[in-house]
């Protein structure tokens, strides 16, 4: 134990002096430049307004690449030095400004993503079909690694959804997350009182186990909701009574598996996606492909995820991969495949 402190004081020490030496650098820099002198971003910042950069193509009309990497959530996330908008922000803005540009005639939405919270993923949902229905864009989804959950959730909205050869995809259903520790509290000798008024008020406690009726109760909040998620894939993607039984069961799929069962239209890469969207949306082989961000990247191009990974959460001085995302994941319903957050 005590080796292992000695560890984490070093781990903590070290990046203390990071940190002071990275505002050593900032400040030098500030001091050095001057105020009539360039501007240098040397991090990232989600303070400066969203501007348009041309990935490919010289033409009038225009294609927009969006992504959704990470997981799907409206919590904002804390960077290095202020915190940075949350994944649903973010996105909403860049839809938002898309909307106002009427030369965009497809989106081409490229999803990595195991899901996340409802409510978040249905509010992404609506927005893209909310802004088809006011500017006539069409929206063609290319799923990269995963697109599980709220991943899959979000791509219904689509008009073309292309898988990656290697795509996970499916998980079709909800899950409620929450911690119980009645169990550590009788270990330790701790208990919790409190007064309320009805009796299922505190239902869904941390500090003591779920009577019957309160299991019974959240279970039907977890029903309702998931079917809320199949009656979207109903209207959307036409499943056959087989393929609707196979799908039920909430598990993941590949992309041959998908295509087979209807869950997506096509398998391809990216660049097929991309001329996808340019045959949907009748546009020619030069139409502009454009993204939104912040700031600017030599070289840009459609696999580039900077400024679009929202995965949430605070700094951690100790490292737990996986489990730092589970234990920042707040309890609540969530359309996400629990396997591969943190991922």
């Amino acid at each position: 134990m005590m080796v292992r402190l000695k560890h984490v004081c070093l781990f903590t020490a070290s990046r203390n002096n990071i940190l002071r030496f990275l505002t050593s650098v900032v400040t030098l820099c500030v001091l050095t430049l001057g105020c009539g002198s360039p501007k240098i971003s040397i991090f990232p910042n989600e303070s400066e307004p969203l501007r348009e950069f041309t990935i490919q193509g010289k033409g009038d009309e225009k294609i927009l690449l969006l992504s959704i990497n990470g997981g799907v959530s409206d919590k904002e996330k804390e960077g290095l030095f202020r915190p940075k908008p949350s994944m649903l922000q973010e996105f909403i803005s860049q839809l938002n400004k898309a909307e106002k540009d009427k030369k965009i005639k497809a989106v081409l939405l490229k999803i990595n993503s195991p899901g996340g919270t409802v409510t978040a993923s249905d509010i992404i949902y609506n927005e893209l079909i909310r802004f088809k229905e006011k500017t006539g864009a069409k929206i063609i989804v290319s799923m990269m690694d995963l697109a599980a959950s709220g991943g899959y959730y979000i791509s219904l909205s689509a008009d073309h959804i292309m898988a990656h050869p290697t795509t996970v995809t499916g998980s079709i259903g909800v899950i409620a997350m929450r911690p119980e520790l009645s169990g550590l509290m009788d270990k330790i000798g701790v208990d919790v009182s409190l007064n309320k008024t009805g009796k299922n008020k505190d239902m869904g406690s941390w500090f003591r186990k779920q009577t019957t009726e309160e299991e019974s109760l959240i279970q039907d909040i977890i029903d309702n909701m998931g079917q809320r998620f199949i009656g979207l894939v109903k209207k959307h993607r036409k499943l056959t009574p087989s393929a609707e039984q196979e799908v039920v069961t909430a598990r993941v799929f590949v992309a041959d598996e998908a295509l087979k069962l209807g869950l997506v239209d096509s398998i391809g890469y990216i660049k097929d996606a991309l001329e996808k969207a340019q045959k949907i949306a009748e546009l020619s082989k030069d139409a502009k492909l454009v993204v939104y961000r912040r700031t600017y990247y030599p070289d840009d191009n459609m696999y580039n995820t900077a400024l679009n990974n929202y995965s949430g959460g605070k700094i951690s001085v100790v490292d737990l991969g996986p489990m730092n995302a589970l234990a920042n994941m707040e309890p609540g319903f969530y359309y996400i495949w629990p396997a591969a957050v943190g991922r």
